[in-house]
């Protein structure tokens, strides 16, 4: 999904304290790159990935900031990652089901998942309105079950950015101490 927005979700900048400070942040799905905008401004090396070759064009030169372009739903294509690990991976506006468990592997211990994205109900206010890219009632808790320790958890309409029906996690692998909450 094409993100025109450059501000930071509330969700995310919320959370962003959690990741380990210097970690690399992963930016899944990441459009134009206003998370890793966020991160790279906060000292963190940041791995901007997107199928739009153009809206990553629009981070070339930013410091801290690698882009990658990476096509995540091909059909039979390795995680593009292979096994590097981060310190914080996000994801915002963006669903591909086969996805949850490399991305869940490639948190590093004591790393941060912040995700936020639709769910069943965004029909009614407009796209995304396919049940094949919105989230199931509680889908983000079952899929970092007994895998992560969940931080934060909310799900229901929002009118901020625009109204939508959303779901968001903030989970951290291992727990530990990066679990405590910012601030």
């Amino acid at each position: 999904m094409t993100h025109t927005t450059q501000t930071p979700s509330d969700w995310v900048v919320r959370w962003a304290p959690l990741v380990r400070p210097g970690g690399t942040v992963l930016d899944l799905a990441c459009g134009y790159g206003r998370h890793a905008r966020l991160f790279a401004a906060c000292g963190h090396p940041v791995v901007a990935a997107d199928r739009d070759a153009a809206a990553l064009a629009t981070l070339a030169g930013e410091a801290n900031i690698e882009t990658r372009v990476v096509d995540l739903e091909a059909q039979g294509a390795p995680w593009p990652f292979g096994a590097a690990r981060f310190a914080g991976i996000v994801v915002t506006n963006y669903l591909h089901r086969p996805l949850f468990p490399p991305l869940l592997d490639a948190l590093e211990e004591g790393g941060v998942l912040i995700y936020e994205t639709f769910m069943a109900g965004n029909e009614r206010y407009g796209k995304p309105s396919n049940p094949a890219f919105l989230l199931r009632s509680h889908e983000l808790l079952e899929q970092v079950h007994g895998r992560l320790a969940v931080v934060a958890f909310e799900q229901g309409e929002v009118a901020s950015p625009r109204p939508a029906v959303v779901q968001r996690i903030c989970a951290v692998r291992g727990g530990g101490p990066r679990a405590l909450l910012p601030g």
